[in-house]
């Protein structure tokens, strides 16, 4: 369960004014279709993060753990820092696929999430806490919360929230999670 919340947590929170929330709001702006683009992000999120999952667990079975407990507190310090960079969205990007709403959102958010600092926070955490279900289920609801009300109340919302802030306790968390792993407590 502590996998389960974790992931929700620092995920709900990074994805406040990441690329891919910005992308939903493109998104909603140009279709004002909500469940079409909310089923694409949760499709698109499930099938990378399940992949990034992947990648973690295969980290975990290679790397022994010393080594994994060294990558995953330089890597949780890496994202704290990747935390307090803003992401900006090229708006051309969002409308140049012709695949109607639904597949637009998949192919635009699974190819916005290669990279993201999302993907990296699924490896690592499925690599710390070796809980993949639970982990991946998390950090898909993570982008869910963050993204939802993104496409469903549009830039009213996107406005009105501290990104710094919210950027700031994320950067906190992944920072915390970092000194934990490098001091062996997890």
């Amino acid at each position: 369960m502590e996998a389960f919340l974790v992931s929700t947590g620092i995920v709900a929170l990074a994805e406040i004014g990441d690329k891919t929330q910005l992308l939903a709001l493109c998104l909603a702006a140009r279709w004002r279709r909500p469940w079409p683009i909310i089923l694409g992000i949760f499709t698109a999120t499930i099938v990378n993060h399940a992949l990034a999952g992947a990648v973690g667990a295969w980290l975990t079975r290679i790397v022994g753990p010393e080594a994994l407990r060294w990558i995953l507190g330089v890597s949780f310090l890496g994202m704290a820092v990747w935390m307090l960079i803003p992401d900006k969205l090229d708006e051309a990007d969002a409308g140049r696929l012709r695949l109607g709403v639904f597949g637009t959102t998949v192919v635009a958010f699974f190819l916005a999430e290669m990279g993201d600092k999302t993907q990296f926070a699924t490896v690592a955490l499925v690599a710390q806490f070796q809980a993949y279900s639970a982990v991946v289920a998390g950090t898909t609801l993570g982008m869910m919360i963050a993204n939802v009300p993104a496409v469903v109340l549009g830039d009213k919302l996107a406005h009105r929230l501290p990104v710094k802030l919210v950027h700031g306790v994320a950067a906190l968390i992944f920072a915390c999670l970092g000194i934990a792993a490098l001091l062996g407590m997890f």
